[in-house]
């Protein structure tokens, strides 16, 4: 792949050995700005046998600083509860109206998220969920009776992952815009949710690298 001239600047300066988070940070940091907020991307090698179901990670985490973005929430709940859903922030919420509207082909939204009784009507809408991804599930905290608790986090831009089939994780925790201490805290809070829900059959070395980048720059290795 070519880059240009910018990126091969930031190329020369980027580190050829792993740095403490905080020195990573402030490289990510002195790398070019651009027209845009570049978003911070973390990216986790890990351990684990993609193959195997009982090694896959799949989840969402809320992190302190939020990441710089608000995302459009639906909510699936009974009738009682349609009210407190969009006072909690949820662009639209019902039953078998909603499942009506989406069949009907609206799917302006970014998160779905369910109480557990209303799962019956959304898998209706499995083929227009489905290969979006946006069918809600318990491990990624989209299907709970907490959903007024959901709806906020999610609208704040809770962080959703899952690993890919090499084994690796990835997520974007903050914007290039925030100090280089609260990217620093985004960054080590997903870190330790990810080591936190370390699957048991997992032997040997769980998280093998660590690196940050943001979304034009090349990336710096983080020391574990």
């Amino acid at each position: 792949m070519a880059h240009g001239k910018k990126y091969k600047a930031d190329l020369a300066k980027q580190p050829q050995t792993a740095l403490a988070l905080a020195e990573a940070v402030k490289v990510i940091k002195s790398f070019r700005d651009t027209k845009f907020d570049q978003s911070i991307e973390v990216v986790l090698h890990l351990g684990i046998d993609p193959k195997q179901s009982d090694q896959s990670l799949r989840g969402a985490v809320a992190l302190p600083h939020g990441v710089g973005a608000t995302k459009k929430v639906i909510a699936f709940v009974s009738a009682e509860k349609v009210a407190k859903a969009k006072a909690a922030g949820a662009i639209e919420a019902g039953a078998e109206d909603l499942v009506a509207k989406i069949e009907a082909g609206w799917l302006d939204f970014d998160v779905v998220i369910a109480e557990p009784a209303m799962m019956r009507v959304v898998a209706k809408l499995g083929k227009q969920l489905g290969p979006k991804g946006l069918m809600p599930s318990p491990k990624a905290g989209t299907v709970t009776p907490q959903i007024e608790q959901a709806i906020k986090e999610y609208a704040a831009g809770k962080v959703e992952f899952r690993n890919d089939s090499g084994g690796n994780v990835a997520a974007s925790v903050a914007k290039k815009s925030f100090s280089a201490e609260t990217i620093a805290e985004n960054v080590k809070a997903f870190v330790e949710h990810i080591e936190k829900i370390k699957p048991a059959t997992v032997k040997g070395q769980y998280i093998k690298r660590v690196a940050i980048s943001a979304s034009m720059t090349p990336s710096v290795t983080i020391s574990l």
